[in-house]
Parts: C-alpha cells; structure tokens; sequence
C-alpha cells in the first residue's frame, strides 16, 4: 500500500513521527529507544509514521533504517532532499515517502524530483508554506494526484521554532485542493486534540504530528480526546 493510499483509508489519519529533539534542541526521546516508540506508535493505530533524519532535529539516516524494519507501515523522510541520487539513498534505507520543501528548491528543480520519487515508487511529500510555492512546485509543472500536498505550518527560515501558525493550513487548503492533490495534509504545530479535530473538519486528510505526540503524557488519551471529538461531529 501507497503512503497515500494508506493514509486516505485510515479511520484516524495521523502521521506519527519519530523526531530525537525539538526545534530547540530539547530530547523528546526521554527513556524510550525507538522500537519502544514504534511500537507505540503501532499499537495505536498509526497508518504512517514519519521519521526527521535531518541534523537540526538530531536524526540520522540510521534512523531511517531502524524504523523501516521495525514495521510494516509506509514511512516518510524528513530531510533537505535536494538532488536524485538523495532519492535513490532513502528508496534503499526503507523509505515509501520523502519530503520535498518548496521554500528550499529553484522553481525548476521540484518537477523533476516529483518525477525522479515516483519513477523510484516513493510518494512526493510537498511541502509549502504559501501560494507563491504552491504555484512554483505545481503552477507548470507535474500534477499532483500522486503527490501528498502539505502544510507546514512553522517556518523553516528559523528552524520551525515558534508554536507555529494553523491559520496558515486553513488559509491555504483551497490552494492546495486546486493543485489536484488527493492527499491535503496539515504538519508542524499541532500539539492539541482540538487543533487536530478542526483541521480534519476542515478538510485536510492528514495531520503529521511529532513533538506533540512525543511529549504527551498518554498517547492514548491524546488520541482518544481527538476521537471523542470527532464522532461528536458525526451526526
């Protein structure tokens, strides 16, 4: 199964992410290694997970691999993605997803890195922070159907550190639904059941929640919260 696919048929379509430190450098392991929080992870129901290989977070490509083979769910890599052969690398540590940030590619380089992922069978995971880089990953270039479109609602400019801006991801959903994405997802700065419950009521497909998962007291409390609220919807 597709990361997207998965994450379009999951009943609580939360990206779960294994993420060593916060954006200031803070552990968000404590004393847990990462099959401890796999399995975590894996037992409540997580569709995807997401692992930061990226230094600024503490991550390592061994990461990666780790967590590629302690499940079977698809996974995403968190890195500065830039050049083909970087593809190639995460296909062959595990990975079934990788991000590619529209604020640090030339307009010219993110077609052919969408088209290098998906000829590898990796599934794009775009990442953009306004209209301007939606327009320059999609504007004339490949289609999205294939690609998760997503919102990072902090800014890489200063090492996503800040509470990050959700406005930002209910702005921006009909300029990422225009784009032809099946797969609209919200990331970065979520940290409460409410916050998650309002952007699915929004619209968004997915949710990609690290250090708000990592430093909750009870994982199944937070999810349960989120679950709670959202039949609550249902009429």
């Amino acid at each position: 199964m597709t990361f997207i696919d998965a994450l379009l048929d999951a009943g609580r379509p939360v990206i779960m992410e294994v993420k060593r430190r916060d954006p200031h450098g803070d552990d968000l392991f404590g004393d847990r290694s990462i099959a401890d929080i796999v399995a975590e992870y894996e037992a409540a129901g997580a569709p995807c997970l997401s692992v930061v290989t990226g230094r600024w977070f503490g991550g390592t490509d061994s990461m990666l691999s780790e967590v590629a083979s302690l499940t079977d769910r698809p996974v995403l890599q968190k890195d500065f993605i830039t050049r083909r052969d970087q593809l190639l690398k995460a296909r062959d540590l595990g990975a079934s997803a990788v991000l590619l940030t529209a604020g640090l590619l030339p307009r010219s380089g993110m077609p052919g890195l969408i088209e290098g992922s998906l000829e590898l069978g990796l599934t794009p995971f775009v990442e953009v922070t306004g209209e301007a880089e939606i327009d320059a990953a999609f504007g004339a270039g490949p289609s999205a159907e294939h690609c998760v479109v997503a919102v990072n609602n902090k800014d890489i400019k200063n090492r996503e550190r800040g509470t990050g801006d959700l406005d930002r991801s209910a702005r921006l959903l009909p300029a990422l639904a225009a784009t032809g994405t099946r797969c609209p997802v919200s990331a970065s700065g979520i940290t409460k059941p409410q916050d998650a419950d309002r952007l699915l009521a929004e619209g968004y497909r997915g949710l990609l929640i690290g250090t708000g998962l990592l430093r909750t007291t009870s994982l199944t409390g937070w999810l349960a919260e989120l679950d709670d609220l959202r039949n609550m919807r249902v009429p």
